[in-house]
Order: C-alpha cells, then structure tokens, then sequence
C-alpha cells in the first residue's frame, strides 16, 4: 500500500514489575475498550472490558508442547512495555482508500518461576473497536524448534450469547450459518453434509469469524489476522462453561505446528461495538498485518467479470471435453469477451480450458492428473488472450489443483510464466476434494504455508490470486494486496444443486457480518434467471432480482462476477446496474443492519463522486429509511432505483423489480420497501 500520512508513536520505558497487586493494563485511544493482565496461581491471563463492563472474563494464555512441559504454569509478567501509535495509510484497491491505524500497544514479557526458566512475550494492540494479541516466542536455550501440540488461548465469555457459526470443519468453510445459545452450539451435528466435497468434523468447535450478541447488546467477534506458517484456529466449545479455547487444526503427523524459534503466532482477535453496522466498518484484521512490501501493483486493477462457468453448473456445459458438451471453446470464449466488451466489463474466466478435467475429482490419485499449460484442442489459449486484447478485455486464468497441492507446486513457475508472457495478470484456484496425501487437512500449517507460496510466487510473476476452497482471509491482504479475494464460504453454486433447497434468504445477510469480516469475498452475484426453468426447475435463488444487484455493493469484492449465462442478461434493463456500478471504492458507509436480518451500504466509487448503494433482507420485509446527509452538499445526483417490486417476494415472484429515475441530493431522505429475500440497489451519478 501507499506511503503512510501521519505517524505517532510514543514509547514507555521498559518496567519490571514486582507488585503483585500492580494492575497492568492498555486502553484504547477513545478509553472504551480495556484489557488487564491477569496473575493466578501461576498462570498468566487477561480480561477485556468494554464501557467499563466485563466482555472476556479471565482467560488464561500458554501452550501444550511435544516433548516438554505444558508452557502455562509457574508463569510471572517480568516485565511490560506501553506504547501508542497512529496512522494513516492508504489502500491500492479497497472498501476505502485511506485507513485509520490508531492502537494502544502493551507487551507483557512472561517468564518461568523455575525448571526450564522459558520466556514468551504476549503482545496485545487495543483499538477503539477491538483488540489483537500474539505470542512471541524469542530463540532460547530448549526452545531452538517447537512442536505445538495445542495453544491454550481462552475466550471465556460472560454469558450465554446468541452466537452465528458455522462448525470447525478442517477441510471446508462452506456451511450453512448456524444461528443459537452459545450454550446449544453443537458442531459434530453437521458431520457429513452430502454436498461437501471434502469435511472432516473431529470436535465441537466453531470456524472464525464467529459473531456473537449479548444480553445488553454489545456485539463480539472473534477472527485471527496475518495466519503465517501456523496452523489455522479454530475454537473449541465449552457449551457448560461458557468458554472457548483456541483449537488448532492437526497435521498427518498428529500435532499442529512445528516451528523455530524465533517466532510470533496469528494475532486473535477480538471485534467490539455496541451496533452490527461497525463490525462491517472495522479495520482491524487488516490494521493488524504489516506494510505491504511492494507498494503499487499497477498491473491488477479492481474489475467486474463474466465467465464460461455457471453453464457448467446448470448442466448446459462441461468441464471436460469427453462429457461432450465442453464450455471452454474458443468459440465461446469469443462470445463472452464479445458480451464483456459491449457492456463495461474488464474480465473473462475461462474454467475447463486446461487438460485433466476427465480425472479431477472422486479418484484417490489425484497427483499429476492436470496440466496447467496446455489446453484441450478446442480451446487456443494465444488466440483467445489475443482476441480479448484487441475488445480491452483481460483473460483470467483458471487452476484447479483437485486438492493435489503438490502437483501444483511442480508446475507453479512454468504455469505463472506462460501467464505472464500472455499479459494474464489473475487466477482463480480451486482445491476441491480432501487435500493428498492423506491427513492435510486444507486449514493446516502445510496447506496454510502453500496458500501463501502461491501468493509469494504470483506477486513475483505479476499475478493476482482469488482462491477458492481455501485458507480463510485473515488481512494479508494489506501485506501482499495481490491476494484480491477468496472464497471461503457457501457461494452462490449452492443454488444450482444443493439436496438442502440452497442458500436461505438468511445467509448472505448472516456472511456480511461473520464471513465478510475477514475480507474481500468472491461470492458471484448477478443471477438474473433465478428459477432456472430451462435447465433446473426443481432448483432456484431464494432471493428477488434487486437483491442480486444489491450483492455488488453488500458483498464486497475488488472483482464481481456477472455470473449468470450471459443470454440471461439480454434485454434485461436491471442489467444496467451491473454495467454502472463501481468496484473499488474511495469509502464505505455502512447504513444500517442487524445479523441474520439485514444489512445496507453505500460506498463511493473511487476517483469520483458517483455512489453506489446496496440494501438486502432476510426472512423478513422491512422498509429502508435512507437519509443522504453524507453526500456532496451543492451537487445535485441522477439517481436510478432498483427496488422490489409491489409483489415482489423470494420463492413467489423474485423477478418483479420496479426501475425508478429521479434527482437527489444531499440531506434528502427516500423510504424504500425491501421484499422477504429482497432488497434494493440505487445508482448516484453526480452532476458536477
């Protein structure tokens, strides 16, 4: 990212304690938020506090290590360093462009009474919406490398909250959004999905984010940020206590992580506001990664995208050419370019051009099955790139692995090299199926470390990843901005197939305040036939048309998808949204909404004073009350809205959409009527 604006950091010198009743503690720079350090017994813990009151209770640190003694027991602070720091840094592509980094630092420096006299920092930055904290481990004597069998961190809560969650499935994130007590959380009731291409279950844990609401309103999320060759966290639920405890995921060898020292662990975070909308609006999963090491990455700009991809999913095509129907012709390729070309669309996806696809799932050996530079004889790569650059249209490469990383790794230099000698500047990989040999698991330190080695590798080749199947986001991002998006969550594919009906009208009002949290998601947007009559009627979107444009600004993305057939989109004048609508943003107001219910945003288009807003329910109608004191004063806006249509409803009329042109300006106000499963879109285009 960009040069830093303004900085201040204030240091305190270093203190050794030696009272036992010394409260050491950091507070945010607003004083809402508040962490204390815990002494107990020998253990080490700490407490968070918001608006005076008790969030986290205490919650005791450490590690359970291969080979020596647990590391949580005759502990003691030896010492604390305080410090502060502000900010501002811009964003190369984003939600905003420039971001607030203002924390209060505190390292508490923890050491052994006796026996092996090891030492660890426990690092803790306080916002004013939240904190992070990490271990750092320094090189000693008995701890050159370590084996992490189990880290010990606890989140003991304060009562039994209404928590959203999905199970800590080590293989896959992609399930639907569980919505209970803490208290009824039961994670090994959704082994075995039979729409999981992979799910591995092995305890009552919960994937982050989690997002929970308690009694008086205040509003908790729990994520990790910059996961570095670590093992992925998810947390173990103690449904009697009231508790969770950080539960990493295993390798084949039967521990999580083995590491040198020195080393620091992913920051755990913890996100606090007394409203939903400031979730969405917090910047500290990415405040918490470093700098970026190459500043401009002038060779990846934010864009909209159609693809030969949905077809596969409605059965019209097929990945593989033996099927007999094979989508990824140069002939349709053309087509879509044609259709990118003709309507302000930057991108192409092209999947099922390479050879393999024949062998690419539900085989044991997988190794080796696909080549990622040669492509099937009915598809001519060089033609294709040439075709799109002569429209102004980017081919984006597509890799999917099969869950054969390895076969991956082999080719990654040849297979970026061609991309790069194209002018091919994206790819989006996929990992489906349980990950070979057996025993990785997609969310542990192996695959954690490949997911940032393809990151490493595209950054060097001039290519920008979107990976499906993945490492959740925790806002590497900031570090590495050619990690553009991921999947991570149950995506739109689920409407074309899923046994269970699909997607609820709940879940994408659920992801915006749990998934979304952790960064940019790839969810595809923009089905236009939603009751896929021609070739699913037994399938369909459970949600209206002007939702599906509203997912453009709610779902937030540096690169959208057109995802429907592009023949769905002919003569449709909704389709005029996705044509106008922005998709990198100068800011981001986030209007309104509740978890599960509904959610509204406006964002400004960067570069401009045009704004683009998105507003989507759940199983509930509501009325959107929308005041535009925020824009421009003096500048006058043609406005076109996108809203449900009178009888508008999900299941019973979701194509009913009212189209409406008209002026506004700032500090005018507009109630509009969102459907169950609806929602509007509106397009602001200043007069300057």
């Amino acid at each position: 990212m960009k040069s830093l604006f303004f900085v201040i950091v204030v240091m305190a010198a270093f203190t050794r304690c030696t009272s036992t009743t010394e409260t050491i503690n950091a507070i945010s720079p607003d004083g809402r938020v508040q962490v204390e350090i815990v002494e107990s017994k020998g253990k080490i813990g700490y407490l968070v506090k918001f608006n005076n009151k008790i969030k986290i209770d205490t919650s005791f640190v450490g590690f359970d290590l291969q080979g020596q003694a647990a590391l949580s027991d005759n502990l003691f602070v030896s010492g604390i360093e305080k410090s502060s720091f502000s900010e501002t840094w811009e964003m190369p592509w984003g939600e905003q462009r420039l971001v607030q980094n203002n924390y209060t630092q505190l390292v508490v420096k923890v050491a052994e009474k006796q026996a092996l006299q090891r030492t660890f920092d426990l690092i803790f930055k306080v916002y004013n919406d939240g904190l992070g904290f990490r271990y750092a481990v320094p090189k000693q004597a008995g701890l050159d490398e370590v084996i992490i069998e189990e880290e010990l961190t606890e989140f003991n809560l304060t009562g039994d909250h209404q928590v959203w969650w999905i199970p800590g499935d080590w293989d896959i994130y992609e399930h639907l959004y569980n919505n209970t007590p803490f208290s009824k959380i039961d994670a090994l009731s959704k082994r075995n999905h039979p729409n999981l291409a992979q799910t591995f279950i092995p305890e009552n844990a919960v994937n982050t984010p989690v997002t929970m609401k308690t009694r008086d309103g205040t509003y908790l999320s729990f994520h990790e940020a910059d996961l570095t060759d670590y093992a992925g966290m998810t947390l173990l639920v103690d449904n009697k206590n009231l508790k969770m405890k950080s539960g990493l995921v295993d390798g084949p060898e039967g521990y999580a992580v083995k590491i040198k020292t020195p080393f620091v662990t992913p920051w755990r975070t913890i996100q606090i506001t007394d409203n939903a909308s400031d979730l969405i609006a917090s910047n500290l999963i990415v405040n918490l990664n470093d700098p970026a090491e190459v500043e401009e990455i002038p060779w990846f700009k934010p864009m909209k995208y159609v693809g030969i991809w949905w077809e596969m999913h409605m059965d019209k095509s097929s990945w593989d050419v033996a099927a007999g129907k094979h989508g990824a012709t140069t002939q349709n390729a053309k087509r879509h370019i044609d259709f990118a070309a003709a309507n302000n669309i930057g991108g192409v996806l092209v999947e099922g051009w390479n050879t393999g696809w024949e062998r690419w799932i539900g085989f044991p050996d997988r190794e080796g099955v696909f080549d990622f530079v040669t492509p099937y004889p009915d598809y001519d790569l060089k033609e294709v790139v040439a075709y799109g650059k002569e429209k102004g249209v980017e081919i984006i490469m597509h890799h999917e692995t099969s869950a054969a990383p390895r076969t991956y790794d082999q080719q990654l230099d040849t297979a970026y090299q061609l991309m790069k000698s194209l002018g091919i500047h994206s790819v989006k990989t996929g990992y489906v199926g349980p990950i070979i040999p057996e025993g990785v698991r997609h969310h542990g330190q192996w695959m954690v470390n490949h997911y940032n080695k393809v990151i490493d590798q595209g950054l060097k080749y001039e290519v920008a990843i979107n990976a499906h199947e993945p490492i959740k986001p925790t806002g590497r991002r900031r570090t590495y901005p050619n990690e553009i998006a991921r999947e991570g969550l149950r995506g739109q594919e689920f409407n074309a197939w899923a046994s269970d009906g699909g997607n609820p009208p709940s879940h994408l009002p659920t992801v915006a305040f749990t998934r979304m949290l952790a960064g940019p998601i790839d969810f595809t947007p923009g089905i236009f036939d939603i009751k896929f009559e021609k070739y699913k009627p037994n399938n369909q979107v459970n949600t209206t048309l002007a939702q599906q444009l509203a997912l453009y600004v709610v779902i937030y993305s540096p690169i959208q998808m057109a995802a429907d057939l592009i023949e769905n989109y002919d003569k449709q004048p909704a389709f005029q949204f996705i044509r106008d609508v922005a998709v990198d943003w100068e800011q981001s107001k986030v209007l309104d909404g509740e978890v599960g219910d509904f959610v509204i945003i406006a964002r400004q288009e960067r570069n401009s004073e045009n704004w683009f807003f998105g507003g989507i329910t759940g199983d509930n109608a509501r009325e959107a009350d929308l005041n535009f004191d925020f824009l421009k004063p003096g500048v006058e806006y043609d406005a076109i809205v996108y809203k449900d249509g009178q009888n508008a409803h999900w299941n019973d009329n979701p194509l009913d959409i009212d189209i409406q042109k008209m002026k506004i300006k700032a500090n005018d106000s507009l109630i509009i009527k969102m459907a169950e499963g609806g929602g509007f879109a509106i397009s602001l285009f200043a007069n300057q």
